[in-house]
């Protein structure tokens, strides 16, 4: 079976259920793991994303509101790699390609003859449940299902130790910078798995636009930053940002934190676990040292 993963999630999906060879076609945001890093790229952005969390927020909005998708397919490419099955999305039309796009590059060149697998999930269950579901589409239930039960094991084991917390402290994560928005979807499910009470936001809804003064209104006793696409790096290039637009609408004794939010959190695939550990890093670094330890490169506290 020849496929093309489009999602840097399903990417590492197909790759955690030992499917790596059978991988033909990645999108230009997979970048893990490293053994996929030669494997032909059938996406790119149609909007600069060079610019300020606010620039990258105007021209997004205004590709969406003009009906433009924001990324584009090679149907060329596709059409020569000749995949069996493709693996994509129909969650957020920021995050891939469109599933309509996709659909239009397939029927230009194998109309019925590939299959294609379109991912939609909102909360950590349906994370799981979408290991078991790409790996049946590869002919790898049992090795899908096995992995599954580990990941659960693992979320189970954190979530016994989070409890252990004589007090839940309110929590704050934050999707994007200019403008905030807060973390959405599964995320407030990993705040309260890590012993956390997420504030600002509902399980399973899309994360929501706040301004700074609603951000104080939250009063959040930690604040963990990680905007979608941006890894350390990309996140502290915008620290004047940080330092006056959210370190100056939480209260001094707010704890904050940067992190990767390119690798984890806003990845619906197997490293939500290793999200989930650094989240509880930040919410009791001392229960859960080893975890500030592990993570130490991908954690920054601020405050």
């Amino acid at each position: 079976m020849r496929v093309i993963s489009l999602l840097p999630s399903a990417t590492e999906l197909v790759c955690a259920v030992g499917a790596t060879a059978q991988l033909v076609g990645i999108s230009h945001e997979c970048d893990f793991p490293a053994a996929i890093a030669d494997r032909p790229v059938l996406t790119r952005s149609r909007i600069e994303l060079g610019g300020s969390s606010r620039d990258i927020d105007r021209a997004v909005r205004a590709a969406v509101l003009d009906a433009l998708s924001v990324y584009a397919v090679d149907a060329a490419l596709l059409a020569r790699l000749a995949p069996d099955l493709i693996v994509t999305q129909d969650l957020c039309e920021v995050c891939a390609v469109s599933l309509d796009d996709v659909r239009g590059a397939v029927a230009r060149y194998a109309g019925d003859r590939v299959a294609i697998v379109s991912l939609r999930p909102t909360r950590l269950e349906d994370v799981l449940d979408d290991v078991v579901r790409v790996a049946a589409a590869l002919d790898r239930r049992s090795a899908g299902e096995e992995l599954r039960a580990a990941l659960q094991r693992r979320i189970a084991a954190i979530a016994t130790r989070a409890t252990a917390r004589p007090r839940r402290p309110r929590v704050a994560t934050i999707e994007w910078l200019d403008p905030i928005m807060l973390g959405g979807t599964w995320m407030p499910e990993l705040v309260t798995l890590a012993g956390g009470d997420p504030v600002g936001v509902t399980a399973g809804a899309p994360a929501p636009t706040i301004s700074p003064s609603e951000l104080r209104t939250l009063a959040p006793d930690v604040v963990l930053i990680k905007p979608c696409g941006f890894d350390l790096a990309r996140c502290l290039a915008e620290r004047a940002l940080i330092e006056d637009s959210l370190l100056a609408s939480v209260g001094p004794a707010t704890r904050v934190y940067v992190t990767d939010g390119n690798a984890y959190f806003n990845r619906p695939g197997p490293r939500l676990v290793e999200s989930l550990e650094i989240l509880a890093a930040c919410i009791d670094p001392i229960e859960f040292a080893d975890f500030a330890a592990g993570h130490a490169g991908a954690l920054l506290r601020l405050r």
